[in-house]
């Protein structure tokens, strides 16, 4: 792990070190130097400096940030999950050329950590609670109510720096009603000790390997992913994959007739029982676009495709490029009639 994370700064909210999983955290990096900020969200340094392009992967190895979550929402979703639970990180020391994150917080944005982990536990279970039995199935769940517990981290990797993720997994598996779901591209076997007893969804995300190579960025190789499933899948996870994000380019359609073929090969029956896909097509942004060209130039000649994609501008006035309307739904069916021929088993929840 020191190639991924090397921890000399850490930016520090004074009130989480009052904190249990603060001082821990601390202690856990005594090396590191510790800035404190007035707020998580604010550190000039780190976000909304555009030279920082510059030392975008450095940023994310080497800068940690510690803070307290003020406002306690369980956002309604809908596809991939019911509800968004409060998040107990945000950012990533991974590097995936076409994430989205960097658009709202401002460059590198390496990890942040929240110490203060039993307000968020107690929100999560009293809304739980609250929801009562799931009456009707849906796409997210036939029977529980799903709680996204990584929306903007990955759980596996934040599990390295705190035992936050740790303490969700073990809420979640007393609570019958409802199951916590996140997506990894990072294979992190401690997981395997935690006995989730079936209360926790992990969501592999997936691409041909030649993709992956140029756009998942500091991440666990593809095949390395799709080898750990069995070993969730026996140690008490739901496991699902994340097609995600799917990118059309000269010869796709056979990169993933592989990716499939390899996927079939590499899991046993008890995995392929319980499998399911979520599918997502590659939706990018003018203004990530730009930082890329800044230290990844390689990742916008798969990304930026003009050629391909129409511009649409969403609810907060960025400009986002997806594949043109009309041929997204030929690439769509096209990949779902794919999986259907190599991987029957394989339920698509939703595709899009």
């Amino acid at each position: 792990m020191t190639d991924l994370l090397d921890i000399r700064r850490i930016y520090l909210e004074p009130a989480a070190a009052d904190l249990y999983r603060g001082r821990e955290i601390l202690d856990r990096y005594p090396d590191a130097t510790i800035v404190e900020v007035e707020s998580h969200q604010r550190i000039p340094e780190l976000y909304g400096d555009e030279t920082n392009v510059r030392r975008w992967v450095r940023i994310k190895q080497e800068a940690l940030v510690v803070g307290v979550k003020k406002t306690m929402t369980a956002r309604p979703n809908g596809r991939s999950a019911d509800f968004i639970a409060p998040s107990t990180a945000n950012g990533c020391a991974m590097a995936c050329a076409y994430c989205y994150v960097p658009r709202h917080k401002g460059y590198s944005n390496p990890i942040t950590v929240f110490a203060n982990i039993e307000r968020i536990l107690a929100y999560t279970k009293k809304h739980v609670l609250k929801q009562g039995a799931k009456a009707e199935a849906n796409e997210c769940d036939p029977v529980s109510w799903v709680y996204d517990i990584g929306e903007n981290s990955d759980c596996a990797l934040d599990a390295r720096i705190s035992d936050n993720v740790r303490d969700l997994v073990t809420l979640f598996r007393d609570l019958p009603s409802a199951k916590a779901s996140f997506a990894t591209k990072h294979v992190n076997r401690d997981l395997l000790e935690w006995d989730p007893r079936g209360r926790t969804r992990i969501r592999f995300s997936l691409m041909p390997p030649a993709d992956a190579k140029v756009l998942d960025i500091r991440t666990s190789g593809i095949a390395e992913r799709i080898a750990a499933i069995d070993d969730f899948v026996a140690a008490g996870y739901e496991v699902h994959v994340n097609f995600s994000p799917v990118v059309v380019r000269d010869g796709w359609l056979a990169d993933w007739r592989d990716l499939l073929d390899h996927l079939d090969a590499g899991i046993g029956p008890d995995a392929k029982k319980q499998l399911a896909a979520e599918i997502i097509f590659l939706t990018h942004n003018r203004g990530l676009h730009e930082v890329n060209l800044g230290w990844h130039p390689k990742a916008e000649d798969l990304l930026w495709r003009p050629d391909l994609q129409q511009v649409k501008r969403s609810q907060n006035g960025d400009l986002n490029v997806r594949y043109r309307t009309g041929d997204k739904g030929v690439y769509v069916r096209a990949l779902t009639d794919l999986i259907a021929e190599r991987t029957p088993y394989l339920r698509i929840r939703y595709a899009f």
